[in-house]
């Protein structure tokens, strides 16, 4: 704004003293202040308010206005309540120093013009900022993006003071403007966003954050992760962005919230640049899906995998291991052309839960091939191996130079592992396990394999709870991964481990689940096929006495059955772990053995109190 406007306003109820042919300076904003020397926390183009508390004789007034026009202020307004009139001295400074010098009435508050100036430069800001908004919306388009979302959200933080940031619907940053967004934080805002979302309430959503407030913008994407608008909630609710705005847009004008609303236009068109750039992995993937489950000759299989290796793992010299990640969303009730529709949905969130949520950006998953069969989702994932490995005609890629380590380029979702995974083999579905068949020199790349494996339990941890929101009271998400493996003839059967894992998932309770390749060799896999009213009456048997004992004594009985069977029933460190006294822990098991019946020292009553536990 220019300071003549501050004249055209007559509730203000100003005058100019001295300055008139200064009126065309531009206000940047508004400061008050009664010190002496206020240059510390003066940066340029402010109208200064001051009520002259600072001035002690005449003598005081030209350093203070000397400061003031060194600091480069756009105006000075001197306050009439403190002296009655504004000192002649005080208006001849100003005259010399060429600052512009306004009298305030004393029926006028500070805080009216502070306020008035505000809003006004607000909105010149705010209108300055949506046409760069509309011009950065033409250009990208019409061809590529300048800088991606960062552009924009930058230009928020800088002339709307917002700070902001792009978040997936699992709380992982795809952009923002200074400091990232602690991952607890994008969890709880991307939680709230969906459930928000669910209840049909049109954004933006106010919600809270580690004791911030923010205001959530859902990011709409032109097309969806196909062609094709979605036509439920529960379809899109779990791919869309969100904008995250550390803000309360409660109290905003209408023309704020339509430039927000055109930012999150804005950076949609970035969101479908992505995805179509993901077209490629996406076809490849299909590809192979369709060859493994038509039945064809490992060879045609290979042939596809030696293509796919060099776009998802660049400049890899061996050839990789390969590990199948099976995914499905299911709604209540859903029909045949909703699972159809729910196919291709997961299969962008698949994408989405494969990234190491420590990854930001939009193009993070550049090693992720998923494909969507019906109402699921399936993920082929190249795991580098360390050291050489001789590339058969059954490998995924051939020999070539090499360019870089592999554990340089080990980035996305490797980085959640875990050593302790099961052996490498596919071993499920009659197949060969591919660890039997490879030659020795491939042992170091097989134990590489291993290292960077995905793992079911961490793959799901930090998403759980954003997702649950999502899901609500009527979806449910179970994942699947299989072991890895080397070759062409060891990907049907790491298909069939990975969908068979989520078979087992799918039979636990929670809105979440997954399981992995390992726990189909335990008797977890058993326990889910279990009929609910048989678990009911075997765990309802052996443990109702001991949860009613414990409810009406505190004896922990339940606690101490459990640290005991986890410990294969040795008294000490039992006793050790529990921090009781072996007689103690022996009075315990005793009154657990006289409550039910049971014989703890007895292998068949140990097992079925392990069983009973794992199925409460």
């Amino acid at each position: 704004m220019r300071l003549r406007a501050l004249l055209d306003n007559e509730a203000l109820g100003l005058r100019l003293l001295g300055g008139e042919d200064e009126l065309d300076r531009t206000v940047r904003g508004v400061m008050t202040t009664d010190l002496r020397d206020p240059s510390r926390y003066l940066s340029g183009g402010e109208l200064v308010l001051t009520g002259l508390a600072w001035r002690r004789d005449a003598s005081d007034s030209e350093p203070f206005v000397r400061i003031m026009a060194g600091a480069g202020v756009a105006g000075l307004a001197a306050g009439e309540a403190e002296l009655g009139a504004v000192p002649d001295d005080l208006v001849e400074a100003c005259l010399r120093h060429r600052l512009p010098l306004f009298a305030v009435h004393e029926t006028v508050a500070f805080a009216t013009i502070t306020e008035y100036v505000v809003r006004q430069v607000s909105g010149e800001r705010a209108g300055d900022l949506a046409a760069v908004v509309d011009r950065h919306r033409r250009l990208m388009t019409s061809g590529p993006a300048g800088g991606g979302p960062e552009v924009v959200l930058d230009l928020l933080t800088s002339d709307l003071d917002l700070r902001a940031w792009v978040l997936s619907p699992t709380g992982r940053q795809i952009a923002g403007a200074g400091e990232p967004l602690s991952t607890p934080v994008g969890a709880a805002l991307a939680g709230q966003h969906l459930a928000a979302t669910r209840t049909g309430r049109r954004g933006p959503h106010r919600a809270q954050a580690d004791g911030t407030t923010y205001s959530l913008f859902p990011i709409r994407s032109g097309r969806g992760p196909v062609p094709g608008a979605f036509r439920d909630v529960r379809e899109s609710v779990l791919c869309d962005w969100l904008l995250a705005v550390e803000a309360d847009a409660g109290d905003w004008p209408p023309a704020r919230l339509d430039l927000l609303q055109g930012v999150t236009q804005l950076i949609a068109v970035e969101r479908d640049r992505r995805d179509a750039a993901r077209t490629v992995r996406r076809r490849l993937a299909q590809e192979i899906l369709e060859l493994v489950q038509a039945g064809a000759a490992p060879a045609e299989i290979s042939a596809r995998l030696r293509v796919a290796a060099p776009v998802l793992l660049p400049g890899l010299d061996t050839a990789p291991h390969w590990q199948v990640v099976v995914a499905r969303v299911e709604w209540d009730p859903q029909g045949a052309d909703a699972a159809a529709e729910a196919g291709r949905a997961v299969q962008a969130l698949l994408e989405e839960i494969l990234v190491d949520p420590a990854v930001t950006g939009p193009d993070s998953a550049d090693r992720i091939a998923v494909a969507h069969s019906g109402g699921e989702a399936v993920a082929l994932v190249p795991l580098p191996g360390v050291g050489t490995a001789p590339a058969g005609a059954a490998s995924g890629v051939p020999d070539g130079p090499g360019k870089g380590t592999a554990s340089a380029r080990s980035k996305g979702p490797a980085s959640r592992q875990d050593a302790a995974d099961a052996p490498v083999a596919s071993g499920s579905a009659g197949q060969d396990t591919d660890a039997s068949r490879a030659p020795e020199g491939a042992a170091a790349t097989a134990a590489g394999a291993r290292d960077t494996a995905l793992h079911a339990d961490v793959l799901l941890a930090a998403v759980r709870a954003p997702l649950s929101a999502g899901l609500a009271d009527d979806g449910r998400l179970t994942l699947g991964v299989s072991a890895a493996v080397h070759s062409a003839e060891g990907l049907r059967g790491a298909l069939e481990e990975a969908r068979h894992a989520r078979r087992v998932a799918a039979a636990r309770p929670g809105r979440v689940c997954a399981a992995g390749h390992h726990e189909l060799a335990s008797h977890v896999l058993l326990l889910p096929f279990v009929p609910d009213d048989v678990r009911r009456a075997f765990t309802a048997r052996l443990l109702d006495p001991l949860r009613e004992y414990d409810r009406r004594h505190r004896a922990e009985l339940i606690e101490t059955l459990q640290a005991f069977l986890d410990c294969d029933g040795s008294w000490t460190r039992c006793a050790a772990r529990l921090h009781l006294h072996v007689n103690t822990l022996r009075y315990r098991v005793g009154r657990i053995e006289q409550l039910t019946g049971r014989d703890l020292s007895r292998l068949e009553d140990k097992l079925d109190f392990f069983l009973a536990l794992r199925m409460s």
